[in-house]
């Protein structure tokens, strides 16, 4: 991780372009620069530059700039100031927000990640690759969430109304949902009509916060205000960040009119559903089939 920082340091990067520039810089044969992972989609010089910048991520030393691109942050400017040996997993623990982000793996529906070869020699190799599944798909949420973060409020609240028709509210009419935050909008950013007169409809208020940024419970009794005006039985409130306790305890007390949804709730769903990604590959891990050997 540490050559990546380094790069990040010299200005704006890309993986495409750290993958080049770091394949000559350690001098990489031809066959070593085009050797594949198992699943044979891609190589394994790119995934493991790609790795190496989504865990600088996470710990506060590189940042996103426009799509696809990253640089170095003040705090990893500061870690190059007196650089260590090398840059691992150990050395990112220091830092809280990488913290953070590897104990979000371990609540993935309400069960514990699976131990991971680095912290468990005796973790089976279904232990394993389920661990890694996890490590994947966390990352990938983080990455999920910049990118909304990085587009308009109208595509923050389009992309929101989408996720919510493919989870089946609205039910199979494409026209069930509309994006409607504007000036005048009363409130609302949102609404997804249950039946096909519209006469039962869910509203979505939409909040595009970075992660330090929560939602407090003043935002949620303005949203209640707004449901009371439209004489709305149900409403989502959807966040890229998260709530405080206050805002919990506000939507709590209103009693269940409104789901609450924050950013790592969001990228699930997200992943769930196959909003905004797609299956990259797919490994088939086999079993005997006992009625072949009968």
């Amino acid at each position: 991780m540490l050559p990546v920082l380094r790069l990040a340091a010299e200005g704006e990067a890309s993986i495409s372009s750290a993958t080049e520039i770091l394949s000559d810089q350690f001098s990489l044969t031809p066959i070593e620069r085009d050797t594949l992972l198992p699943s044979g989609k891609l190589k394994v010089i790119r995934s493991r530059i790609h790795w190496a910048k989504a865990y600088l991520k996470q710990a506060g030393l590189v940042e996103p700039t426009k799509r696809g691109h990253f640089r170095i942050t003040d705090r990893g400017r500061t870690v190059l100031q007196n650089p260590p040996t090398r840059i691992d997993i150990a050395f990112l623990d220091q830092f809280q927000e990488f913290r953070e982000f590897k104990a979000r793996g371990k609540q993935t529906e309400g069960h514990d990640a699976a131990p991971q070869s680095q912290t468990d020699p005796s973790a089976s190799p279904e232990d394993v690759l389920t661990g890694a599944y996890q490590q994947i798909t966390d990352a990938f949420i983080a990455e999920l969430i910049d990118r909304l973060l990085g587009g308009t409020p109208a595509f923050f609240e389009k992309a929101i109304v989408e996720l919510l028709l493919a989870m089946g509210y609205g039910g199979s009419t494409e026209e069930a949902g509309r994006a409607i935050g504007k000036a005048g909008d009363d409130g609302v950013d949102g609404v997804i009509d249950q039946d096909p007169l519209g006469v039962d409809q869910i509203y979505i208020q939409a909040k595009r916060y970075n992660a330090g940024n929560t939602v407090g419970p003043a935002a949620i009794r303005e949203f209640y205000g707004a449901l009371s005006m439209k004489k709305a039985q149900k409403g989502i409130f959807v966040t890229t960040s998260g709530f405080t306790k206050s805002a919990l305890d506000t939507a709590s007390q209103i009693g269940g009119r409104i789901v609450l949804i924050d950013g790592q709730q969001l990228g699930r769903l997200m992943v769930r559903y196959n909003v905004g990604c797609r299956d990259k590959y797919t490994l088939h891990v086999k079993d005997f089939d006992e009625d072949f050997f009968d």
